[in-house]
């Protein structure tokens, strides 16, 4: 079995301010910090993503979009619907 831990950049250290009663809430709920802030800044790095490349690509997309309302799309004689 391959040993996945080779494919997995380092951790970095970091340092974060919260809100004082939001950690101690944390904490007391045991909830993990370092794995809740990497799942939350993944999500938000992905939307970040998605937004910058409809930002760069949507003049492509509307003339895609252009030429497929002018002319169709080359399945349409096949489509059942």
């Amino acid at each position: 079995m391959k040993n996945e831990s080779f494919n997995k950049p380092p951790k970095k250290a970091t340092n974060l301010s919260l809100s004082s009663d939001l950690l101690a809430e944390a904490k007391r709920l045991n909830i993990n910090l370092s794995a809740t802030m990497e799942k939350a800044l993944k999500q938000e790095v992905s939307e970040r993503l998605s937004e910058e490349w409809l930002e760069n690509n949507s003049d492509a997309v509307n003339a895609c979009n252009k030429l497929t309302e002018s002319f169709g799309l080359f399945s349409d004689a096949y489509r059942k619907f």
